[in-house]
This record gives C-alpha cells, structure tokens and sequence, in this order.
C-alpha cells in the first residue's frame, strides 16, 4: 500500500505596485534650496566679476608736485583705475580737492596723488630757501629730485683751502628741489643759477648760514635721481 504525502503550498505574495517618481514641486522645500543655492551663486560671481572690472577716476600729478605748492586741478590729471579696496588711499575725482589745498610730500609725474600728500600749509615740516650755485649743475636736478647740499669753503689764490679742517662738508643731504630758476635773457653759459630747495626747520640755520658765507655751494643728485 502506497502512502501519498502532500505538502502544503506556499501562497505566492501578491504582487506591489510599483513606486512612481514623483514630479517636483514648488512646495518641495529641497527645490526650493537649491534654487536659492544656485541664484546666491550666480549673484555672488557677477558681482565678484563686476568689483573686479570697476574702475574710479582718481586725480594723478601731471608734472612733479614738490612740498609747499597750492594745487589745483590744472595740476593734475584725471585717469580711471581699478582700486579695489584702497579708494580711500587716493584723491578721488569725485570728492575734489580739499580747501586751500598744498602739498606735503612730493608727488612724482604722473603718479596717483594720495589723499595723504596734500592738506593744510601748517602742515608743512620744510621750508623753501633760495640757493645761488655757480658751479655746473647736473641735468638730473631738476624740481622734485633728492640732492645733497654741500659747502665749500673759500679758497686762496692758489686753489687751496685756507685751512685743513675747512674742507667741503655736507649740510644736509636728500632734499628736495622745488624749483630750478635759471637767469632769463642771458648768454652767458655756465651763471650762476638759484636752486629753491626744501629744508627742514631744523637745518635751516646752517644752511642759512652758509648761504649768506663767503664760500660756495654744491648740489650733488642723490642716487638715481
């Protein structure tokens, strides 16, 4: 006799439906960050390209400024470039210039004129004082170049010093030349011609002095200027 077993059969799950993607939304909140997210970027690199492409209008020197000169804009020159953050460092064409305005420090040609180089005359730490030279004069000194000024004894009619300890000394070195005043109308080459350099207070009695001495005076270029 043949016994049969049956075994059960497993019931076989229904089957799930498949999850659908969901189109996003405006209400979607991580749509929403992400917009946000990518129009702070392309905000942040325009205005990144943009800062760097400004340009402002800034006033440069259009000959030498020397300390002690009123300026005014037939001085200067406008030119547009591009500052940054340093604006504030500059004389900017916009602000215009300050009242009774006069330099303190010297201002090459054509350099951007820093809002510190010009203010008030009692400002000044420097006074012009007129100097005769009749020795040569270099063609490097000119107004706003640095020259060391020397003294020169008187000499005898041999060419000599009166006395060892009298020999040519430095009164003061690295000046500045406000202005080189030639003789006008003269032929003669080689005159005498009046320097107008700018002393501190502190030199003004030895150089003074020496202006109104028997000896002469020497103006020597300072490195390359």
């Amino acid at each position: 006799m043949t016994t049969t077993v049956e075994r059960p059969v497993r019931a076989t799950p229904a089957p799930q439906p498949a999850a659908r993607l969901r189109r996003p939304t405006w209400r979607d909140p991580r749509l929403l960050v992400g917009v946000v997210v990518v129009a702070l970027s392309v905000a942040l690199g325009s205005w990144a390209v943009t800062s760097a492409s400004a340009t402002v209008a800034v006033y440069a020197a259009g000959a030498a400024l020397t300390p002690g000169t009123a300026v005014t804009t037939a001085d200067l020159r406008p030119v547009d470039v591009r500052l940054g953050a340093e604006t504030d460092r500059y004389l900017l064409v916009e602000d215009g210039l300050p009242d009774a305005a006069v330099v303190l420090r010297t201002v090459a040609p054509g350099e951007l004129v820093p809002a510190a180089a010009l203010g008030a005359a009692d400002d000044l730490a420097v006074r012009a004082v007129a100097v005769p030279v009749t020795t040569g004069l270099s063609d490097r000194i000119v107004a706003g170049a640095a020259v060391d000024l020397w003294y020169v004894p008187p000499q005898d009619a041999d060419g000599a010093a009166d006395d060892a300890a009298t020999a040519p000394e430095l009164l003061v070195g690295g000046v500045t030349v406000a202005e080189v005043a030639e003789p006008q109308g003269t032929l003669v080459v080689g005159g005498p011609v009046t320097v107008h350099l700018l002393v501190a207070v502190d030199d003004l009695p030895a150089v003074l002095a020496a202006v109104a001495g028997d000896g002469t005076l020497a103006l020597v270029p300072v490195g390359g200027a």
